[in-house]
C-alpha cells in the first residue's frame, strides 16, 4: 500500500468523523497524521516492516496501531464501520470546495442530500439557499463545481499518473522479451492532467508480452482486447492503453502515440507538401525511422520536444530554425519558496538544507507563513526575527551553500501586507500570497494582489492565479493588468510546482515571457518529498517556451541577491 493511499485513508476518516460530530482533537490528529505520512521520503510499509512506526514525528500509538492495523489486514476497522454508516456520495459532497463536513451534515439532515446528483438538483431547485448560512451564491458555486467536475471527463493529477505509469514501466520490463517501454500521449508531453496512461513497448512476440501485462496486480479488469494492444482498468481508477510493437517500428509508434493530433497532423501536412509520407516500414522517400528524430529530420526539422508538440507555433519556429532552448531541471541552483516546522511544514530547517545540498542546490529561501495565517501556524514577528537570526548562525557554519532569509507574506483581503514594509525590507525572498477571501470579485482581487505587485519590498508573487488543479478554479482576477504591473515593477512571477497547483499554468507562463517577466520555479514544499516535485514546475516552464534566461533561480546566489536588490 502506498503512502499516498494511507494517508488519503486517515484523511477519509478525519472527514467522517467531523461528519459524525466527533472529538475535534482526534479529528485533528487524524489529519495530521494524513499530512505526515503523506510527505514520508520513504514508503511507509518498509518503515513498518522495519518496526519504526513509533520513530515517525507526530505519530502516536493509536495511530501507530491503525498503521499496523490497516498495513497487516489491508482494512481498518474504524474506517469500514463509518463507510457503512455514511452515504459514500457524501465524501464526494465534502470535496467540493467551500461545503465540508458540517455544510455536508447539514444537506443530508435539512433536504436529503447524500450524491452530488441530488445536491446539484437542490441547487437547481433554489433549495439550498433555505438552508442556514447558505444563499444564491452558494447555489451558483455548487452547480459550477459540480459541473467543472463533470467536465474533467475522469481526468487525473499529472503526478499521479506519472507515478503509476512509473510502477507499471518496471513491472513490464521485467517481462521477458520486452526490450522497451516508454509512457506516450499527454504524459509525454507533461499536461497537467491526464485522461489515461499511454504506453508502447517493443518485444518481439505482442500476445506473449500482453499476457504477461495482464498479470499486473494493480490491473482490476481488461477493457478491450487486440493484437498487440490491450487496455487495462487499475485500481486506482485511471485507464491504462498499452501498445505492443515490433522494435523496429518502435519509435514511428510512440511519435504517433505521443501526438498532439494537432501537432502530428500539422506534420502529415509537411510530409503531403513534400511528396513523402510516413509508413511502418520507414518514410517513403525519406529512409528508415531508426530514431524519432528522423522524422522529424526528414522534413529538414530538429527534433521537436514532447511538451512543445500542441501546435502553438513550434512547428513554424522549428523550419525557421528558432525553437527555444528549454529549461532543464538541472539548469535550477535553488528553491526560492519551502516551509519549516517553524510555521506548517513537517521538517526542520536542517533536514530541508541536507535534502536541498543533495539535490545540488546552491541555496534555498525558508519562506514560513506570515503570522495571519493561523492555521498554518504563522510566524509572529518576534518568531520570525528569532528564525532569521537562527538563519544567519546556520550559514557562519555552512560552505558552498546559503539559506536566504524569507516569508511568504499574506496579501490580506483589504490589500495590505500581513508584515512591515520595515522588516520586508531586511528580508532576502518576500514571496505574497493570497490564502484568504478567495471569492471576492475581479476588481477587489485584481487590486489586491495589484497591492503586493507594487510593493517594492515584494519579490515573487506566489501562485498567483490560487487554482487547486480538479478542485477549485482560480479567483476572478483580470490577469492582464497584474501581468502589465508585474513587467512594469520587475516583480517575478512564480510558478509553483507543486502538482495540484502548477500555477502559473503554462499559456499565463508564456505571456509572462512574451512581457519580459521573470519566473521563479519553486515547489512550495512542506516536506522533504515534495522538494523533488521541481520537475513538475519545470514541465510548465518547458510546455511555456520557457528558457534558463527566463527563470531567476538558474543564478549563482551572489548573481541572485544582486538581481534581487537592483530590480
Amino acid at each position: 500500500m502506498r503512502n499516498v493511499e494511507v494517508a488519503w485513508i486517515f484523511r477519509e476518516l478525519a472527514d467522517l468523523l467531523e461528519l459524525k460530530g466527533e472529538d475535534f482533537f482526534k479529528i485533528r490528529a487524524y489529519r495530521n497524521a494524513a499530512r505526515i505520512l503523506n510527505g514520508l521520503d520513504k514508503p511507509l510499509v518498509e518503515i513498518w516492516q522495519e518496526g519504526g512506526l513509533a520513530k515517525i514525528p507526530g505519530i502516536g500509538k493509536n495511530i501507530a496501531a491503525k498503521i499496523n492495523e490497516l498495513l497487516s489486514t489491508g482494512s481498518m476497522k474504524k474506517h469500514e464501520e463509518l463507510l457503512q454508516e455514511f452515504p459514500p456520495g457524501l465524501l464526494e459532497i465534502m470535496s467540493l470546495p467551500g461545503i465540508g463536513p458540517k455544510k455536508a451534515a447539514l444537506l443530508r439532515e435539512r433536504l436529503g442530500v447524500t450524491g452530488l446528483g441530488e445536491l446539484a438538483r437542490a441547487a437547481r431547485e433554489n433549495r439550498v439557499r433555505t438552508l442556514p448560512g447558505m444563499g444564491s451564491k452558494t447555489e451558483s458555486e455548487i452547480i459550477r463545481n459540480i459541473e467543472m467536475r463533470e467536465n474533467q471527463g475522469g481526468r487525473v493529477l499529472l503526478a499521479s499518473a506519472r507515478e503509476l505509469a512509473s510502477e507499471i514501466c518496471g513491472y513490464l520490463k521485467g517481462i521477458p522479451g520486452v526490450k522497451r517501454v516508454e509512457t506516450g500521449g499527454s504524459l509525454r508531453r507533461w499536461r497537467e492532467t491526464v485522461g489515461d496512461i499511454d504506453l508502447v513497448a517493443a518485444g518481439d512476440d505482442p500476445p506473449l508480452i500482453l499476457e504477461g501485462a495482464a498479470c499486473y496486480p494493480r490491473f482490476r479488469q481488461m477493457l478491450e482486447s487486440s493484437p498487440g494492444r490491450a487496455k487495462f482498468l487499475t485500481d486506482w481508477g485511471i485507464v491504462v492503453d498499452l501498445e505492443v510493437v515490433p522494435e523496429e517500428v518502435f519509435y514511428l509508434t510512440l511519435f504517433k502515440n505521443t501526438g498532439s493530433k494537432a501537432h502530428y497532423r500539422r506534420l502529415q501536412q509537411l510530409f503531403t507538401e513534400r511528396g513523402l509520407a510516413l509508413e511502418e516500414a520507414g518514410i517513403t522517400g525519406g529512409g528508415a525511422i531508426i530514431r524519432e528524430q528522423d522524422i522529424y529530420a526528414a522534413l529538414g526539422l530538429p527534433w521537436i520536444p514532447p511538451e512543445l508538440r500542441e501546435d502553438r507555433g513550434e512547428v513554424e519556429a522549428a523550419l525557421g530554425n528558432c525553437l527555444p532552448s528549454l529549461l532543464e531541471t538541472d539548469d535550477l541552483k535553488g528553491d526560492l519558496h519551502i516551509h519549516t516546522n517553524w510555521s506548517d511544514g513537517i521538517n526542520s530547517m536542517e533536514q530541508m538544507v541536507q535534502r536541498a545540498r543533495a539535490k545540488g542546490y546552491q541555496y534555498i529561501a525558508v519562506t514560513d507563513h506570515s503570522r495571519s495565517l493561523k492555521i498554518a501556524r504563522g510566524l509572529s514577528l518576534e518568531k520570525l526575527r528569532e528564525q532569521h537570526e537562527k538563519i544567519r548562525k546556520m550559514n557562519d557554519n555552512l560552505t558552498d551553500f546559503r539559506i536566504l532569509t524569507g516569508i511568504e507574506v499574506d496579501i490580506l483581503p483589504g490589500g495590505g501586507l500581513d508584515c512591515p514594509d520595515e522588516i520586508l525590507e531586511k528580508i532576502d525572498v518576500v514571496v505574497a500570497s493570497v490564502h484568504s477571501a478567495f471569492k471576492q470579485d475581479r476588481e477587489t482581487m485584481t487590486r489586491r494582489i495589484l497591492s503586493a505587485v507594487e510593493n517594492k519590498n515584494v519579490d515573487i508573487i506566489g501562485h498567483l492565479t490560487g487554482r487547486l488543479i480538479l478542485q477549485r478554479e482560480g479567483y476572478n482576477l483580470d490577469f492582464e493588468r497584474v501581468l502589465e504591473a508585474a513587467a512594469g515593477c520587475g516583480t517575478i512571477l512564480e510558478i509553483n510546482a507543486s502538482p495540484d497547483r502548477l500555477d502559473l499554468n503554462d499559456l499565463n507562463a508564456r505571456k509572462a515571457k512574451e512581457k519580459g517577466i521573470k519566473i521563479a520555479i519553486n515547489t512550495d514544499a512542506h516536506d522533504l518529498k515534495r522538494m523533488d516535485e521541481m520537475p513538475y514546475g519545470v514541465s510548465v516552464a518547458r510546455r511555456a517556451w520557457l528558457g534558463p534566461g527566463d527563470v531567476i533561480n538558474t543564478m549563482p546566489v551572489e548573481e541572485l541577491m544582486k538581481f534581487l536588490q537592483n530590480r
